[in-house]
C-alpha cells in the first residue's frame, strides 16, 4: 500500500487521481478486517509455526541446518522469524513491493553468500503448508504468495 501510494503521488502530480488509479484503496478497505484478523492469528501462531517448521525441515534433512560443520539453526530461526514478520506486515499492508525492496533484495545477497538458497526454499515451500493449518482458507490466501514471493527470492530458483 505504501509504495502503491508513493507511485500514485508521482503519477498524478498536479491532477486529481481516477477511479481506476483509486481503485487498489477499495480492495484494501474491503479486504482490511480480513488482513488484520491474519495478521493477529500470525502472530499469535509464530512460536509454534516456526517450531513445527524446524522440525519438519529437521525430520526432510538434518543438513539444512549445517553450514559445513557449523549448526545454523539458531541464525535459520532468527532469520526466518524476522522474514515472518515482514512478511505479515507486507499482507497487513498489501504491500509486497516494499518488502522485496527493503528486505528480500538485501537478504537475497546474504543467503547467496553463505549457500543458503537450498534452506530457504525449503522453508518458505514448507512454511505454506504450515500456515494453512493455522490459517482459514480465505487468510492463507492473502499469506501465501508473500511466502511464494519469499521462496523465489531467497531460494534457488
Amino acid at each position: 500500500m505504501l509504495s502503491q501510494l508513493q507511485r500514485l503521488s508521482q503519477e498524478i502530480d498536479g491532477r486529481y487521481a481516477t477511479d481506476s488509479e483509486l481503485q487498489f484503496l477499495t480492495e484494501i478497505a474491503q479486504t482490511y478486517h480480513l488482513r488484520a484478523q491474519t495478521y493477529q492469528k500470525l502472530q499469535a501462531a509464530e512460536a509454534a509455526i516456526v517450531q513445527q517448521l524446524q522440525a519438519k525441515m529437521q525430520a526432510l534433512d538434518p543438513t539444512l541446518f549445517r553450514s559445513g560443520s557449523e549448526d545454523v539453526t539458531a541464525k535459520w530461526k532468527r532469520d526466518t522469524l524476522r522474514v515472518l514478520r515482514y512478511s505479515a506486515i507486507a499482507m497487513l499492508l498489501n504491500d509486497p513491493d516494499t518488502l522485496r525492496d527493503r528486505l528480500l533484495f538485501w537478504m537475497q545477497t546474504v543467503m547467496k553468500a553463505f549457500g543458503a538458497q537450498r534452506s530457504c526454499n525449503v522453508t518458505y515451500e514448507l512454511m505454506q503448508d504450515i500456515v494453512k493449518q493455522h490459517l482459514t482458507a480465505p487468510q492463507a490466501k492473502l499469506f501465501c504468495p508473500i511466502l511464494e514471493l519469499n521462496r523465489r527470492s531467497l531460494g534457488i530458483s
